[in-house]
């Protein structure tokens, strides 16, 4: 009878952690998708930031990359294909709860990408998926590292087209 590889070769974790009150940091990988003058902007279906409208991006699964992370997030969030997800930056996303305890700490690495291909659809965790123009983003109650990371991508994407 052949014996059970232990939980490291077999890419498990030992013990399985809750994304509230964490005992490790998850890693999560966001999308700032840019079209013409607008951005793919996505209403959260789970916390943290419910119902909230951010990046779409999500976990990152064993073995695979960020990019591959990038590429395989905007999709089943959006229905929306994306060309080569470019690094801008990673962000500690902790938040703590009314006692000081860290309820829940992400890691997020985030791209930006431009637009290939596909209709915005709302999928998977997304309650909601649409193209925002860039000067309304300041309307739309957006934590304000979302904000930046966007502004910096379309800064970004604009170089690259001179």
């Amino acid at each position: 009878m052949a014996s059970v590889p232990p939980p490291h070769e077999r890419n498990q974790p030992a013990v399985e952690t809750s994304r509230e009150y964490p005992t490790r940091p998850f890693i999560g990988v966001g999308v700032v998708v840019l079209r013409d003058d607008s951005v793919l902007l996505i209403r959260r279906g789970n916390p943290p930031r419910a119902g909230e409208w951010s990046l779409p991006g999500g976990g990152q699964h064993v073995g695979e990359t960020v990019r591959e992370t990038a590429v395989r997030e905007v999709s089943e969030e959006t229905g929306i294909t994306i060309g080569e997800p470019q690094f801008l930056e990673v962000i500690d996303a902790i938040f703590r709860d009314p006692d000081g305890r860290v309820q829940y700490h992400y890691t997020l690495v985030d791209f930006w990408a431009e637009w290939a291909s596909g209709e915005a659809v709302a999928a998977d965790d997304a309650q909601h998926a649409e193209w925002v123009p860039l000067s309304d983003l300041e309307e739309l109650g957006l934590w304000s590292k979302t904000i930046e990371v966007i502004r910096e991508a379309d800064r970004r994407r604009r170089e690259r087209l001179r």
